[in-house]
This record gives structure tokens, C-alpha cells and sequence, in this order.
């Protein structure tokens, strides 16, 4: 039986991305927490990455969920049964920065492929072989833009250029310290601040991952207890947002270029003019004259009158 069809059976998240640094390890930890702390689990999570940066993580961690399971890739199927027999509902599996055979096997299993993303030019040309690996395998897809500057232009144009390839979570994770932090004795930013903005956006983006794992497997209430307009919220929306931030940055950018500085009352009804000897010690250089008083003291007079009408080809007969 196909993955997901089955109500009995784990469903197997993996987190997958050929781009080194995009945050793989650090969001599915974070998921794999916070799905536990939801009611999702029990959770266990697989790491297929040969550096172990999960496999360190969770042996520096005093709680003893999320589990870690010891698996090997070519027994991933006699593994994941194993698992499921045990009672594990919820499998999160962590892969390395590469595209190769043992990936596309891990995908294969997978009933949602997640592909964190930063918000930068070599992410966004990373994503096309793990997109293709995932549609090959008829996977679905979601892009979770990671490691985000608050505010900042490239966020918006990330989301939207992610979109023309794959649903794009509507919760970002922006780069905040307390996301590495967190990590460094086992922890999340769930564990270690509950009531900060980064564990926000963690519940956020289990709260739409939850979700689409439900629809995933049929759940009626999934269907009926959430939102309305579930196609355009998963896949239209974040363009909308991003064009929002666009144009917001577009205003801001021209409101910062037409505003001049103060002046006061007294400056703007006197205005400074040349030959005034109190103000020529302080002349700045900027002709605010209404009439013509000449050069400034001291200064040698450097126009030249004009020979010529304005916009005629000057020649003998002008003279």
C-alpha cells in the first residue's frame, strides 16, 4: 500500500535540499519538537547525513523526546516498519547537502518533502534537482523560506520566485541567534524561550504542516476544521504577501528620497543671500539668491554673458 493511504501507518517528512547551510538539521529538529509537544507523536527522527549534526543534537538533549532512530539506508524500509510496529506516528528524516541515489531512495519514502530555503541567489539556484527528485517521484513540495531578514526586499522576491516551483509555507523562520543558540545543548527556541518570536514562528509552521499531513491522509477534519480557501491560502498567498512587502519597500524607499532636511521659520523667511556680511563667513555654497548681488566677497566673478539667444545655433550673422 502506497504511504498515506494507510491510517495506520507513520508518515514520513524529509527534509531535503542539495544547498549546504540551508538550515535542514535546525528546522527539522525544530519540527520534530514542536510536533511532539502538539499531540503529533510519538515522533521519531532518522539521520541519513553522514556529518550527524542531528544525530549530536539529540545526544547533547536531556528530553528523551522526540526519539532518535538508528537507521541505515539500504534497510530504510525494514527500518521505518520497525518503527511503525513500535508505534511511531510521525517520522522526520534528515538528509545531507547532495543529490544522489540514496537521496532520491529517502524521498521515496516520503509522504512531504520540505526544502528549507534562505533568502539568497545560490539557495534559490540549489532548489532545481531536489525539485525534480521530488516530481519525478510525484512527491509534494513545500518550500520553507529559513534564515529570513525581517523587512528585507530579497524575503519577498525569494517567496515569490519559489512559488513557480512549489507551495511555499506562508510561515517564515527569520535568522535570529536564539535559533542557534538553542540548538547548542539540545534544545529549541520553543524549549529555551516559549514566548519568543522565533518559537511563534515554529508553532506557526507546524500549525500548516500539521495540516497539510492531515489532508495528506484524508482526515474529514482536516477539511472541515480548517481554513476556508485552503488552495489559495497553501499556493497563491504567499505571492500577494511578498508583492505587499515589495511595494511597502518601493514606498519607503521613495519617502526616504524626497524628505529634505527641517528648516525653521526664521531660516525660510530670511533666506541667506550673497553679499550680506553677516552670513558670508558662513556661506556653504549653495546659490539661494532672488536677486542679483554678484559673486560672494571675495570670490572672482566667473559668468560669462551670454552671446546668443537661448536654443539658436550661435553663427557671424548673430554677432
Amino acid at each position: 500500500m502506497a504511504y498515506g493511504q494507510n491510517q495506520d501507518r507513520a508518515q514520513i517528512v524529509v527534509f531535503a535540499s542539495q544547498k549546504g547551510g540551508s538550515g535542514k538539521t535546525t528546522v527539522s529538529a525544530h519540527i520534530a519538537v514542536e510536533a511532539e509537544r502538539r499531540g503529533a507523536g510519538p515522533v521519531a527522527i532518522i539521520d541519513t547525513d553522514p556529518q550527524g549534526s542531528m544525530a549530536k543534537w539529540w545526544n547533547a538533549r536531556k528530553a528523551e523526546a522526540p526519539a532518535f532512530a538508528h537507521v541505515s539506508v539500504p534497510d530504510l524500509v525494514r527500518d521505518i516498519t520497525a518503527l511503525e510496529e513500535a508505534g511511531y506516528r510521525l517520522i522526520i528524516i534528515d538528509t545531507p547537502p547532495a543529490v544522489t541515489s540514496t537521496i532520491s531512495e529517502v524521498v521515496g519514502h516520503a509522504d512531504l518533502v520540505i526544502v528549507p530555503t534562505r533568502p539568497s541567489p545560490h539557495d534559490l539556484r540549489a532548489v532545481g534537482p531536489t525539485v525534480d527528485i521530488a516530481q519525478v517521484q510525484s512527491k509534494p513540495l513545500i518550500f520553507v523560506v529559513n534564515s529570513a531578514t525581517a523587512r528585507a526586499r530579497i524575503t519577498g522576491e525569494t517567496a515569490i520566485a519559489l512559488s513557480q516551483h512549489g507551495c511555499v509555507a506562508p510561515a517564515t523562520l527569520h535568522h535570529r541567534v536564539d535559533f542557534a543558540a538553542s540548538m547548542i545543548d539540545g534544545r529549541t527556541v520553543g524549549e529555551a524561550n516559549p514566548a519568543g518570536r522565533s518559537a511563534a514562528e515554529v508553532s506557526q509552521l507546524w500549525t500548516y504542516l500539521d495540516e497539510r499531513l492531515k489532508r495528506l491522509r484524508g482526515h474529514a477534519d482536516a477539511m472541515l476544521d480548517g481554513p476556508v480557501n485552503t488552495f489559495e491560502r497553501d499556493i497563491l498567498s504567499p505571492v500577494p504577501q511578498a508583492l505587499a512587502n515589495l511595494e511597502r519597500a518601493g514606498r519607503e524607499a521613495v519617502s526616504a528620497a524626497l524628505e529634505t532636511p527641517e528648516t525653521t521659520n526664521e531660516e525660510s523667511a530670511s533666506p541667506r543671500r550673497f553679499g550680506d556680511s553677516a552670513n558670508s563667513a558662513e556661506w556653504d555654497g549653495v546659490d539661494r539668491r532672488k536677486a542679483d548681488h554678484g559673486p560672494p566677497p571675495g570670490k572672482p566673478e566667473r559668468r560669462v554673458a551670454a552671446r546668443q539667444p537661448f536654443g539658436r545655433r550661435f553663427s557671424a550673422s548673430n554677432t
